[in-house]
């Protein structure tokens, strides 16, 4: 059956409200910067909340029934983690390493990400690599002076936006940004710049910047920002690829009435309601979803239908 799913919650300094007040989430952190929408990581998994398995993690449920994941995937780590991330103040400027530096220093993947703006005020912007190439040695400088942030590649952003953030792209999200984030299965991230902020504590944040000078790449962005499909209809469902990769692929579904899909043994269905209601119906039952609900459809689970007026995000390996 279809699995509900609670998120982990992360209180990081320039997170919002938003989560809380349009999106559902229940919780006396505050501010709400990050909901861990489908995790198995340790340093948040989600939980599920209906059926025989409710009160266990997704990551208890998928050591139980390994075959939940997929024929696609096979190393026994489960491959991705879902957020949905407020950004009421900036993000730091901050890189992933790729699959092989982070196991080898870290020891666990690597971190490739894509954001899908889920809605974004006037004027809101965010980073996504350089402006132009530079050399280490210039980055360091820029890192050490404060002035990292003129050589970035400043991008306004609307609500319907799409970024690819493969490892090693120096990003940042800005403030005012609502995004859902779709990423590889790490919480490793190397801060560049924070903007001399401090922490809970009162000190200054830690950066890592030789770690992240070890991993950066230091240009302009390779891929262009923007979902890489088309809009395609089909009945009652328009749907979108936003991004595909080794690690995930996933679609922007937007459901008028009705739209019938197949969980088969190759994947995993997981679906993020960004917005509206309607059920998952399946073998006879159904599962209701509403504005932020998650669920997971665990590989070989079959034909099933989204029924409702919603847009969400299917994410797959």
């Amino acid at each position: 059956m279809p699995l509900k799913l609670a998120p982990a919650f992360k209180d990081y300094l320039w997170g919002g409200e938003r989560l809380k007040s349009e999106y559902g989430k229940h919780t006396r952190l505050s501010p709400l910067a990050e909901s861990w929408e489908l995790s198995c990581h340790k340093d948040g998994p989600s939980t599920i909340v209906n059926g025989p398995d409710a009160g266990r993690t997704l990551a208890e449920y998928a050591a139980r029934h390994p075959a939940c994941v997929g024929t696609r995937h096979t190393d026994g780590v489960f491959p991705v983690l879902i957020k949905l991330i407020d950004a009421a103040r900036p993000l730091s400027v901050q890189v992933h390493p790729d699959d092989a530096y982070a196991q080898r220093v870290e020891g666990e993947p690597g971190k490739t990400e894509m954001w899908y703006v889920v809605d974004a005020q006037p004027g809101a912007q965010l980073y996504y690599g350089f402006q132009r190439e530079l050399t280490r040695e210039e980055a360091a400088r820029r890192i050490a002076d404060g002035t990292l942030t003129d050589v970035l590649n400043a991008v306004p952003v609307k609500a319907g936006d799409v970024f690819f953030i493969d490892a090693g792209t120096v990003h940042a999200i800005g403030a005012d940004i609502l995004i859902a984030e779709i990423q590889q299965n790490s919480n490793t991230t190397y801060r560049v710049f924070d903007y001399g902020r401090l922490g809970a504590d009162g000190k200054p944040r830690a950066l890592h910047v030789e770690k992240a000078l070890d991993v950066a790449r230091l240009c302009p962005p390779e891929r262009p920002a923007g979902p890489m499909g088309k809009p395609e209809q089909n009945g009652d469902c328009t749907s979108t690829l936003l991004a595909k990769c080794g690690y995930f692929t996933a679609r922007l579904l937007d459901v008028a009435g009705s739209a019938p899909l197949c969980a088969d043994g190759e994947s995993f269905h997981s679906l993020l309601c960004l917005s509206g209601s309607g059920a998952v119906i399946c073998g006879g039952g159904a599962v209701s979803f509403a504005k932020g609900d998650s669920l997971f459809l665990p590989a070989g689970l079959g034909a099933y239908t989204i029924a409702g007026r919603a847009q969400l995000v299917l994410t797959t390996l």
